[in-house]
């Protein structure tokens, strides 16, 4: 089994995909000699890129690498080496190379590069809930939660002040060592990334927190874009949250504070993401990717024209002759015969 070396910017960030990076690392560690490498800050305890190119013998080492807008540069830095990127969120805007298989945090993501990759390797490895966020079975002191962090400003400056008329909700502004205590001691959990994301054309790479709230028994609102969709079940585990109107959703909210009961748990929502669970997985993906990488060494040429083909199909794309604008208008109620006749007639 091949080394890893779990490349970071720097090892002090306080942010999601950073966070689920070191959980991973920690799991891959009982698979498989791994360790932590930053590549722009040199920091006491953990190993600098520059010094490990140059003294260690990297050949049959595998290097992970996930921060998004540093993805095209350390790809083509490690142009000999073998290279995965774990992929969180979506909507960078740049291409992977074949060579280079594809950890997809989500199946949201998944299906991204399903799509946006076609001819690379690509496995589905869910992010990690660590074993705290449980349910305590305790009594709550608070109705609603909820995170500024990422969250609306509907939910912010609209909802949250009309609860508070009602009910007490604690928002937090920052960063909470024990959040699994903070969710067991909460009611109703609110999250709503949807415009956060959408600003900043960007997909939820994997949206833990509902997940976390939920394992810990808090009835839960939210979105369900991108990530979320892979777990949150409207009207069975979750309830949508931004339906129709602001008093609609403030009715429903304050129905699930006054009618909450503790819930004896059957199934755990975050089986799926529990470490022993993921640690079982990736051990599976491991497997699958060192094989790859074995192959990838004796048929190096067969990726460049792979790259090749992709190029010509992306051109392909950009010339393909279009219909003309009225009939594309009229294509929702043209039988598809009569589209297949005008195409004749226009292209040949």
């Amino acid at each position: 089994m091949r080394k890893i070396y779990f490349l970071f910017p720097g090892m002090n960030l306080n942010v999601g995909g950073h966070l689920a990076q070191v959980k991973l690392l920690e799991v891959a560690k009982n698979l498989c000699p791994a360790e932590a490498v930053t590549y722009e800050t040199q920091e006491e305890g953990t190993r600098f890129l520059n010094s490990i190119l140059e003294q260690d013998d990297t050949r049959n080492a595998i290097f992970f690498i996930h921060w998004g807008p540093h993805v095209p540069d350390l790809i083509n830095r490690l142009a000999e080496k073998n290279v995965v990127y774990v992929s969180y969120s979506t909507g960078y805007g740049f291409k992977i190379p074949p060579r280079v298989p594809i950890l997809a945090g989500s199946r949201h993501t998944q299906a991204y590069w399903g799509r946006q990759a076609p001819d690379s390797l690509i496995y589905h490895l869910p992010g990690i809930i660590s074993d705290e966020f449980k349910n305590l079975h305790r009594s709550r002191d608070i109705d609603v939660l909820v995170q500024k962090r990422k969250s609306s400003r509907y939910l912010l400056e609209e909802l949250v002040p009309e609860l508070e008329r009602h009910c007490s909700v604690l928002v937090l502004d920052s960063w909470v060592d024990d959040l699994a205590a903070v969710f067991n001691r909460s009611k109703v959990y609110l999250y709503d990334s949807s415009d956060y994301w959408s600003q900043h054309g960007l997909s939820e790479g994997f949206g833990l927190p509902p997940l976390e709230a939920l394992a810990c028994g808090c009835v839960t609102f939210s979105s369900i874009n991108d990530a979320l969709s892979d777990y949150l079940d409207p009207g069975f585990n979750c309830q949508k949250l931004r339906v129709y109107s602001k008093q609609y959703d403030v009715e429903r909210i304050l129905s699930a504070v006054s009618g909450w009961q503790e819930k004896i748990q059957e199934n755990d929502p975050a089986a799926e993401y529990r470490g022993h669970s993921v640690e079982k997985r990736l051990g599976i993906i491991l497997s699958g990717l060192n094989d790859f990488f074995d192959h990838q060494a004796l048929d190096p040429n067969a990726f460049e024209t792979a790259n090749v083909y992709a190029e010509d199909r992306n051109a392909e794309a950009v010339n393909k002759p279009s219909l003309p604008e009225p009939v594309l208008k009229m294509g929702r109620i043209l039988p598809a015969f009569v589209k297949k006749w005008i195409k004749a007639l226009l292209f040949g």
